[in-house]
């Protein structure tokens, strides 16, 4: 497995979970201090677009490391738990780190 499978995932895991806390602060605001309407749902689009990306992402790395459909499920799912994601990300990348194959760019001889 090369390592960008991974970043890709690393990259779109945080940044769903960020965005998700985010879109929690302001679905607050604007239930609770009736403010930021607007705001909620430039935020929740965003987050829309970003985790289906996340998707695509993670089902494309459990698909190279084979992984069964529960656990597939719970990694895809845990983009939509608020804090999940970092714990989930933590995890996987400890669990593929020992799968992907460190190419060694070749030495041209002289």
């Amino acid at each position: 497995m090369k390592r960008s499978v991974l970043t890709r995932y690393r990259v779109m895991a945080y940044l769903t979970a960020v965005m998700l806390l985010v879109l929690c602060a302001a679905m607050v605001f604007k239930y609770g201090f009736d403010t930021g309407a607007g705001a909620t749902l430039v935020i929740s689009q965003i987050h829309g677009v970003l985790f289906i990306i996340y998707l695509v992402f993670a089902f494309d790395l459990g698909s190279k490391a084979k992984w069964p459909v529960g656990k597939l499920l719970w990694v895809l799912v845990s983009g939509t738990i608020p804090t999940a994601a970092f714990f989930v990300e933590r995890k996987v990348v400890r669990e593929i780190e020992p799968m992907i194959a460190d190419e060694a760019p070749a030495v041209a001889k002289a």
